[in-house]
């Protein structure tokens, strides 16, 4: 892993999602406020802070299945650029 710093950040979100049950943006941000839904192309993902701004993490939530897939994961700086919206 090239970002050793971040594992435990994200071993906390993944465990945070497993134990939620989010039915629409309002409910993800009721446990993380600062996750904010973006349209990309035709879709919607939800862009998480993770470690204290440090990092952007992208996953696209079926809120009906209660799926929460990991799109993307990068740096602030990486995701300030918006390349990550072509890989999408």
């Amino acid at each position: 892993m090239t970002h050793v710093d971040v594992a435990p950040a994200l071993a906390a979100w993944a465990q945070i999602v497993r134990g939620s049950t989010w039915r629409t943006i309002v409910d993800v941000r009721k446990t993380y406020r600062h996750a904010d839904p973006v349209k990309v192309g035709d879709k919607v993902v939800t862009i998480f802070n993770v470690k204290g701004n440090h990092y952007r993490l992208v996953v696209a939530i079926d809120y009906p299945l209660q799926v929460v897939n990991v799109l993307k994961f990068m740096t602030h700086a990486e995701y300030s650029k918006n390349r990550w919206k072509d890989s999408l």
